[in-house]
C-alpha cells in the first residue's frame, strides 16, 4: 500500500490542504494522512506549545503511516512544507511535494496589494466578504506572540536539513502569495540537492494555494508527480 501524509501549516488546520487530500482520495487507493499539530484546530490553543512537540507530531504521525505502507510521500503546505522537508532528510520516503513553504515568510508588496484592497472593502461596508480580511483577523485575534515566535524558530531549525533532502521534489509556490515570497521557492530549489526537482509557479494563486483559482491544476500536477513511477527533471523558467 501507498501512504501519503499532508502536513498543514502554522494556525491552520488539514482543512487547508482538504481539496489535493480529497482529490488524492478519489483518484487513487493510497491511505491518506492529514494529522492536526499541536495547538491547531478549531477548539485548540497554541499558548504553551513549542515547535519541538510539531515536529514529534509530525515525525510520530510519519512512523504510523510507514508502519501500514510500504511507500510513503510526504506533502506540506507553508510551515507544513518546512516540516514535510525535515521528515524527508531523516526517513526514508518516496517524494516530496512543497506547497507555499515557508522558507522564507512575508512578500510585502503582494502584502501590500491585499491590505489595499481590504482597505477598499472597509469603506465600501463590504469587509464581511472579504475572505482575507475574515482569515487574517482570526490569525492575528488568535495567535499568541509565542507561537508565533516558535513558527520562526521551525523554519530557523529545520533549513538546515534542506540540504540532505535526495528524493525527487516538487515545488509549487503562487505568485500572488501574500505571506510567503517567490523566493522562498527559489531557495528551496536551490538548497535542496536531490538530482530530480522541480518548481512550478502558479501565476494567480495566493498563500492558500489548495483552495484558490487554480486548485485543478494543482491537484491534477502533483497526482501526475507521484504516480509517475520517473519523474524528469524541469529546471525553473
Amino acid at each position: 500500500m501507498i501512504g501519503c501524509l499532508c502536513i498543514h501549516g502554522f494556525t491552520g488546520e488539514p482543512y487547508e490542504v482538504k481539496p489535493l487530500a480529497d482529490y488524492l482520495r478519489k483518484e487513487t487507493d493510497w491511505l491518506i494522512y492529514t494529522p492536526v499539530l499541536p495547538g491547531h484546530g478549531p477548539n485548540e490553543s497554541l499558548k504553551g506549545v513549542t515547535y519541538k512537540q510539531w515536529l514529534h507530531a509530525a515525525e510520530t504521525a510519519l512512523q504510523r503511516l510507514q508502519e501500514h505502507c510500504k511507500k510513503v510521500y510526504i506533502i506540506g503546505f507553508s510551515m507544513g512544507g518546512m516540516i514535510a522537508g525535515y521528515l524527508a532528510s531523516k526517513y526514508q520516503v518516496e517524494k516530496l511535494v512543497l506547497l507555499s513553504a515557508a522558507a522564507y515568510y512575508f512578500n510585502p508588496k503582494q502584502l501590500f496589494m491585499d491590505i489595499k484592497g481590504i482597505v477598499k472593502d472597509g469603506f465600501r461596508g463590504h469587509l464581511h466578504h472579504n475572505e482575507l480580511y475574515q482569515r487574517y483577523r482570526r490569525k492575528i485575534i488568535n495567535t499568541p506572540m509565542t507561537a508565533t515566535y516558535q513558527f520562526t524558530q521551525t523554519v530557523r531549525r529545520v533549513r538546515p536539513s534542506l540540504r540532505k533532502i535526495e528524493i525527487p521534489t516538487l515545488i509549487i509556490q503562487g505568485e500572488q502569495d501574500g505571506l510567503i515570497p517567490k523566493k522562498s521557492a527559489q531557495y528551496l530549489y536551490n538548497t535542496i540537492p536531490a538530482q530530480k526537482k522541480e518548481i512550478r509557479y502558479f501565476k494567480k494563486s495566493k498563500h492558500m494555494i489548495c483552495h484558490d483559482c487554480e486548485k485543478e491544476q494543482l491537484c491534477a500536477e502533483v497526482y501526475q508527480f507521484l504516480h509517475e513511477d520517473s519523474f524528469t527533471q524541469k529546471k525553473p523558467s
